[in-house]
């Protein structure tokens, strides 16, 4: 860890978040690669694969996000301590909240007509994409603003945890990548096409990622509120889009565990390394 962090402080925080976020993308381009070799997937697995999702990113958004800027907080702003954190919070919510109502996009186990967003001709798997590109927009932003808020020398925001963030990120990415190219497939898609499309869901984290460095670098006083803005994204997410995804059959036990499981590696991660 220790080689890894005197590295990104060599080339800077925008191009370690710009290469962490490749790494994110590359991960979920593996799990859809895994179209190449499996036709379906059982349904206990994709509900546990999404639960998994679901606890990493709320471990992350507490752990990685909230809690530092809860922390900044308490030294850039002794009056009132709990505002940053507060308002970050609910902005990054409400921003998902706008795009969700504005971008057609249809979740992974919902029927054609739970389709959300304005109203489309646009295909099926074409919304299927747009699902988890809007997913992964809080993931990458949440990286890019860890590596900024750590390159500020902020004792709150490490670099360590900039990585640890980054890692568990990606470790979720790889059943994300996995559970959008398996529809498509089963839809009728190509395997190429299925993974392309898979891991193109992707592509957003590493351009969210270098906004969000670049942002916090050049606005210093913003970095509390940014980081609970990535977490009040990531929040929305995971309440409104993945755990109902996956309590529509009878696997929701599975579920749960495996929401339980990623956040406790999450934790882990983030205790250990960050």
């Amino acid at each position: 860890m220790e080689k890894i962090t005197a590295f990104v402080t060599e080339i800077g925080p925008v191009y370690s978040a710009l290469l962490a976020t490749i790494f994110t993308w590359l991960v979920t381009a593996a799990g859809a690669s895994l179209v190449f070799f499996f036709k379906k997937m059982h349904r206990g697995l994709l509900d546990a694969m999404l639960g998994f999702t679901g606890g990493v990113m709320v471990a992350a958004s507490f752990w990685s996000l909230l809690n530092p800027s809860i922390e900044m907080s308490e030294k850039m702003f002794p009056a009132a301590p709990w505002l940053p954190a507060a308002v970050g919070f609910l902005a990054g919510g409400f921003f998902i909240f706008a795009l969700d109502k504005y971008l057609p996009h249809l979740h992974i186990n919902f029927t054609d007509s739970e389709t959300e967003g304005v109203q489309t001709q646009w295909r099926r798997s074409t919304l299927l994409i747009l699902a988890i590109t809007l997913h992964n927009i809080p993931e990458g932003l949440a990286v890019g603003v860890l590596f900024g808020a750590a390159a500020q020398g902020m004792p709150d925001a490490t670099i360590a945890g900039a990585i640890t963030l980054a890692i568990g990120i990606g470790i979720q990415n790889f059943p994300e990548g996995f559970a959008v190219a398996m529809p498509l497939r089963r839809h009728g898609v190509s395997r190429f096409k299925s993974f392309w499309y898979g891991q193109l869901s992707a592509i957003v984290e590493p351009i969210a990622g270098v906004l969000g460095a670049v942002a916090v670098i050049y606005m210093q006083p913003v970095l509390p509120f940014a980081l609970a803005f990535a977490a009040g994204a990531m929040i929305y997410v995971v309440v409104e889009e993945v755990i109902p995804e996956t309590q529509r059959d009878k696997y929701t036990d599975v579920a749960v565990m495996g929401f339980m499981g990623g956040f406790t590696v999450m934790m882990i991660l983030d205790v250990a390394l960050g």
